[in-house]
């Protein structure tokens, strides 16, 4: 996966890290954790300008979040309720459950979005119950965009700073 990923964005710049940086948000094990931090080197080396890394970084991040926050309002919760009523037991959930995830998000939305982009694992699920609660989409895209700006920002400096021994750290 690392090869794949630095060949890709050796070969595409900019392109290849927005579009790596979307693909990372809809299917997760593709992580934004190789792909900033090894376009920051890059930028580093003079290959690839840090500004246009971090900007195409946080718009295919928002991209993919954008996503599944269409997701999460095309599911909508009454067919959440119908899925938990029929196979909740088998996946752990109850609609209490649900009740208490959706009070709380709608109380901490905005935070939560945020919050959430800075954290793997929670970057991807995020966006569904904002897309769910009918979050109004444009603070859904400030909070992802300034979120995601900061992640991409904090990675992509990341692989600036370690420009000489990312050898090392790739083995």
């Amino acid at each position: 996966m690392f090869d794949f990923i630095t060949s890709l964005l050796a070969s595409t710049g900019s392109l290849g890290v927005a579009a790596l940086m979307l693909v990372e948000n809809v299917f997760p094990p593709i992580p934004s954790e190789v792909i900033m931090p090894f376009a920051g080197y890059l930028a580093a080396n003079g290959d690839l300008s840090f500004v246009s890394v971090v900007i195409a970084g946080t718009i295919g991040s928002v991209a993919g979040a954008f996503l599944w926050y269409w997701i999460g309002s095309a599911v909508s919760e009454a067919r959440l309720r119908r899925l938990i009523a029929r196979h909740g037991r088998w996946l752990t959930i109850s609609e209490q459950d649900l009740d208490r995830s959706l009070a709380w998000f709608r109380r901490n939305g905005g935070k939560a979005v945020f919050l959430g982009r800075i954290v793997p694992g929670v970057r991807t699920l995020v966006s569904i119950p904002a897309g769910m609660t009918g979050m109004p989409l444009l603070p859904f895209l400030l909070h992802t965009g300034s979120g995601s700006l900061l992640w991409t920002a904090a990675l992509t400096i990341s692989g600036y700073l370690l420009e000489a021994p990312f050898a090392k750290v790739e083995m």
